[in-house]
């Protein structure tokens, strides 16, 4: 995948946080959070309709399960993130983000 192309996906997926080498690690309700963002992005809809709904959360259960997986397979030697200091970066980073941008 080409850096350009990737840059966009990082953009338009900007509300799906870091999941992985926190202390304390990412709780299940964390990880589905962020499969039912993805499916939100990827379809399109911040709800789904009726008629969508059963699909729409068959996906988000597989990619929970999916992302779980994943989290659980990842090694690391670096010590597990701070979470409050990670999240206080973050701010400090979105604020200066906004400034730049207005």
């Amino acid at each position: 995948m080409s850096a350009q192309r990737w840059t966009k996906i990082q953009h338009m997926c900007r509300n799906i946080r870091r999941l992985y080498n926190f202390d304390p690690p990412a709780s299940d309700e964390e990880v589905r959070a962020a499969a039912i963002q993805y499916v939100r992005k990827v379809s399109g809809y911040a709800k789904p309709s009726a008629a969508n709904e059963e699909a729409f959360d068959a996906a988000a259960t597989a990619i929970a399960a999916a992302t779980r997986e994943l989290l659980d397979g990842l090694v690391t030697r670096s010590a597990p993130l701070d979470r409050d200091e990670y999240e206080q970066k973050q701010r400090e980073r979105a604020q200066h983000r906004r400034a730049v941008d207005a």
